[in-house]
């Protein structure tokens, strides 16, 4: 694997993996539209899974180094709720909530994760999404929002937890979506961009404990010839996941999400169009 291609690839997951525009379908979309044939050899769709996988601990780290300073005590918060076995804090509630959110992912994930990976990769159907869920993005961001982070229920937790489920499908966006679905429950956009990162920790986290378990005890590690690429596929996601995270919190202080919507609509379009055409 050409190591331009691994810093691109890291680009792009540390980048899409926080704004709302789809990690898992650029991670996709890249490559095909290039042409690259990076895992067309030995090892196939395993050795491209082992790269993903690489390129969310970048990410995974990122949203741990951003979020340190909420993590430690929301951390310490779970422990002492564990050992009293009862919640009577805020910060406990937070973190049974956050946990609470990500069991929809992981039953859907474990349920359908061969159909995920074989039948729902297909460019058209990626675009498609890109820009449906762009609409979806838009009609919710312009609904009247309120709500502070403060006000997160266990009722909100199960609906962005289905929501983040959905994202499951590359070109919905796992950030893009639950952030519709808290605009669409009325919170206000500082809320909304901090709920879907900390709720993405659990269900990414545990993801990519789970992969690099069964990387390294099952399927014999990294293959030989891609270490490099690998390490610098991690780095760059992680790198560029950080710079990412703290531009949209930054930017919704003052801004909409319409220039995301903007560009899911108009790539998504055009790659249904590249799909349905012989140009590539």
């Amino acid at each position: 694997m050409p190591l331009i291609h691994a810093l691109l690839l890291g680009l792009t997951q540390g980048l899409s993996e926080f704004l709302p525009i789809s990690s898992s379908g650029h991670l996709l979309l890249v490559p095909w539209l290039f042409g690259w044939k990076d895992f067309a050899g030995a090892g196939g769709k395993d050795l491209e899974k082992a790269f993903d996988v690489a390129l969310h601990i970048g990410t995974v780290v990122a949203l741990l180094a951003y979020f340190r300073r909420d993590l430690v005590p929301l951390a310490a918060a779970g422990l002492r709720s564990t050992r009293r076995r009862a919640v009577q804090t805020s910060e406990e509630r937070l973190f049974w909530l956050l946990m609470l959110s990500a069991v929809p992912g992981v039953i859907t994930g474990a349920l359908l994760d061969s159909v995920i990976t074989e039948k729902l990769g297909a460019e058209w159907l990626i675009g498609l999404m890109l820009a449906v869920f762009g609409v979806v993005l838009y009609v919710a961001d312009r609904r009247p929002a309120q709500r502070p982070d403060a006000e997160f229920s266990t009722r909100d937790a199960l609906l962005m937890g289905a929501a983040q489920a959905v994202a499951l499908q590359p070109g919905v966006s796992r950030s893009g979506v639950t952030m519709s679905m808290a605009r669409g429950l009325r919170f206000d956009r500082n809320a909304t961009a901090r709920l879907s990162f900390l709720m993405s920790i659990p269900i990414t986290g545990g993801a990519v404990a789970y992969k690099v378990g069964k990387l390294f005890v099952l399927d014999g590690g990294i293959p030989d010839g891609f270490a490099g690429a690998f390490a610098l596929g991690i780095l760059t996601s992680g790198l560029s996941g950080f710079a990412a995270v703290a531009f949209l919190i930054k930017l919704l202080r003052t801004r909409t999400f319409t220039p995301f919507v903007a560009y899911r609509v108009v790539a998504g379009l055009a790659v249904v169009a590249l799909a349905a055409s012989s140009l590539r």
